[in-house]
């Protein structure tokens, strides 16, 4: 007998909590990661699927033949952001299987073949890069680039893909594979509050706001904090602290989103002027338009700061995904199957549904966060809540899949 939703969710929770915080980290090509894929890998055999890893590191189960193409495909991903909550892609890939036991159980006769997907990579937290697994796949991430990413201690993405012992060598477009899929639906836990608001337990996306990563370096001179005077420092934190708030400022005014999430100081002593402050902006809007304004904003206040305070400044923007807006046909006719009265909503967060929107027909499915609050072991979704994505789920899967 296969596993329960409850008891998946049981055997998981463990996986990569830091005992401290209570939050995840579960980072890409680690032994936390590890054991979520063995998980996977498992529960894809216990079903009698059948389990590979494509040349990306993408974990897949697949009921039915994987080359009859017009597949259906669902899933998440099972990585974290440090200190994530336990929802945010796991919820994802946890009700998909059940989804699918629900499908079976009811007697349900396939006709197009059914996948379970686990994406690698997709938060980015080690390398700096969100979706990588997917992006690879889509061919929105050349195999030069992905070589290129290392993570805090210095370690490069084949390097850790080889530790963990996937063929980096491999890695780049699989269009074969995307060519098999006819429709990918990925249920996520809210990451806002909409749904509470709305009280509804399901949603259904409407389009992914665009948005990205951009690098500002503050380049100043390290000297002694206690000798050296006020009028003779070139600090780079003054500069990267008023930027910091005008990042704030200039969201509001646009009604965006921006945010100075991580920061690196050297050479980070209590006792020294830094030398240099490098801090990551992640900024999103609703349209291109919105966006474009805020970050050339943020970046117009950072460069005057930075003249101001005699520090050097360099912007690199890291990454960026356009607004995905998720094809009106397949987002239909979830509603249809659903009943029609399910609401629509759009988000500010990327998932690797938005990624392979440019090569295959998808769509996203979210459940009920009462809190609003993801990226944080305080993420939350009531069992009830769960347990009624998984029903809209297998509907999904059994409209499209046995039709």
């Amino acid at each position: 007998m296969t596993p329960s939703f409850t008891e998946m969710w049981r055997e998981l929770a463990p996986v990569g909590r830091d005992a401290g915080t209570r939050g995840y980290r579960r980072y890409a090509w680690t032994g936390a990661d590890a054991d979520c894929r063995a998980w996977f890998r498992e529960q894809a055999l216990a079903r009698g699927l059948t389990y590979e890893t494509d040349r990306n590191g993408n974990q897949w189960a697949w009921l039915g033949d994987p080359a009859a193409g017009d597949a259906v495909v669902t899933g998440s991903h099972l990585d974290s952001v440090p200190d994530g909550g336990a929802f945010d892609g796991p919820l994802g890939v946890i009700s998909a299987f059940a989804a699918l036991d629900e499908l079976r159980a009811s007697g349900a006769h396939l006709t197009r073949p059914l996948a379970v997907a686990n994406f690698a990579d997709e938060e980015g937290a080690r390398f700096g890069l969100a979706c990588v697994g997917s992006r690879l796949t889509a061919g929105q991430l050349t195999k030069e680039q992905a070589y290129a990413l290392r993570d805090a201690d210095g370690i490069t993405l084949p390097q850790a893909m080889e530790a963990a012992g996937q063929d980096p060598g491999a890695i780049g477009p699989d269009p074969g594979r995307l060519s098999r899929i006819g429709a990918f639906v990925e249920l996520h836990v809210e990451q806002g509050r909409a749904l509470d608001l709305s009280g509804d337990a399901v949603g259904i996306a409407s389009a992914i706001w665009p948005h990205g990563r951009w690098r500002f370096d503050f380049h100043g001179e390290a000297n002694h904090a206690g000798t050296t005077r006020l009028a003779d420092r070139r600090d780079p934190m003054i500069g990267y602290a008023r930027t910091v708030l005008a990042a704030r400022r200039e969201a509001e005014l646009a009604g965006a989103v921006a945010t100075f999430g991580k920061v690196a100081v050297e050479p980070n002593g209590v006792n020294a002027i830094p030398s240099l402050v490098r801090g990551w902006l992640d900024s999103r809007a609703a349209d291109q338009a919105t966006l474009d304004t805020v970050v050339s904003a943020i970046e117009e206040a950072a460069r005057e700061h930075a003249r101001r305070d005699g520090v050097d400044l360099t912007v690199v923007r890291e990454s960026f995904t356009p607004v995905v807006e998720f094809g009106h046909a397949l987002r239909d006719e979830l509603n249809r199957i659903l009943g029609g009265k399910i609401p629509v909503l759009g988000t500010g967060a990327g998932h690797d549904a938005g990624i392979l929107s440019a090569a295959v027909p998808t769509a996203m499915l979210f459940v009920r966060n009462p809190t609003g609050v993801s990226h944080s072991p305080a993420e939350f979704a009531a069992e009830d809540d769960c347990l009624a994505g998984v029903r809209a789920l297998a509907g999904v899967l059994e409209g499209l899949a046995c039709r």
